[in-house]
């Protein structure tokens, strides 16, 4: 058995296990968060996953160890051309990255934040981005760790229950 972490771009067979993973992700936002995120529920299903394999714009890559996928992180290419006083740039915004709760800490997280970066270098990316929600104070520190910072701060007033 190889017990080394290899990252490496996502593929069919891979689904499976990335569907597994998501509903950990949506754990912990329904944990954090239950008046937006319905638990036991995921954002994507299988056939979400595999026209998102199609898409040259939208890369997936999985971190493996003997061989089992043990982390998934989702990426978007953005074509930033915002408006009159913006710089039009290229940009690799992470939509989810996520390492089994069972194994956290492994340094798979790490390998696949590495691996993203790269690849967004190698594209031509001004910046990689991401969002991460204020319940999730472990991932905003792996973030923190591996040198992301702030640069945009969403805040919310809820002024109604969810039953409008």
């Amino acid at each position: 058995m190889n017990n080394e972490l290899v990252v490496r771009n996502a593929v069919v067979k891979d689904i499976p296990r990335i569907l597994e993973l998501l509903i950990q992700v949506n754990h912990v936002h329904a944990v954090g968060r239950p008046d937006l995120f319905t638990d036991g529920k995921r954002k994507y299903e299988e056939e979400d996953l595999k026209k998102i394999l199609k898409d040259r714009d939208r890369p997936i890559f999985v971190c493996t160890k003997d061989d089992l996928v043990i982390g998934y992180c989702m990426a978007e290419i953005i074509y930033a051309k915002k408006g009159r006083s913006e710089v039009p740039r290229k940009d690799l915004y992470i939509d989810d990255l996520c390492v089994d709760e069972n194994i956290r800490k492994s340094g798979a997280g790490t390998a696949l934040y590495n691996y993203a970066k790269d690849f967004a270098a190698e594209i031509g990316c001004y910046s990689m981005t991401l969002h991460v929600w204020d319940c999730n104070p472990g991932a905003r520190a792996f973030y923190e760790k591996v040198g992301m910072r702030p640069y945009m701060t969403a805040m919310e007033t809820i002024i109604g229950s969810k039953k409008n």
